[in-house]
């Protein structure tokens, strides 16, 4: 379980993920999609186009970490990373164009 302080930013990457980036890939992404350096405390999580794997990457004590989950099959569909609420409500779940 990742203990996460109060007060620390949190970053979805909204466009589906290759899931075989580690930390070299992962640390690119954070400095293209959100331009921000990868090792300023905040959390920054990457999922895949089914949405059943998520990635988080963080820093702490001196090195990269990262938390990787993959939902089992036989979960039902409303549990989905990013799947809560309705598709309106849900800015992972909006199309590139609607901002």
């Amino acid at each position: 379980m990742i203990a996460i302080p109060s007060g620390v930013s949190i970053f979805l990457c909204t466009t589906a993920t290759d899931m075989r980036k580690s930390f070299d890939g992962l640390t690119g992404l954070v400095r293209s999609e959100f331009s921000r350096e990868p090792n300023d405390g905040s959390l920054f999580l990457f999922i895949n186009r089914r949405r059943d794997r998520i990635k988080i990457l963080y820093w702490e004590a001196g090195g990269f970490a990262l938390w990787y989950k993959k939902l089992e099959a036989h979960y039902p569909h409303f549990f989905l990373f990013t799947e809560s609420g309705d598709d309106a409500d849900n800015f992972a779940c909006r199309p590139a164009s609607a901002g």
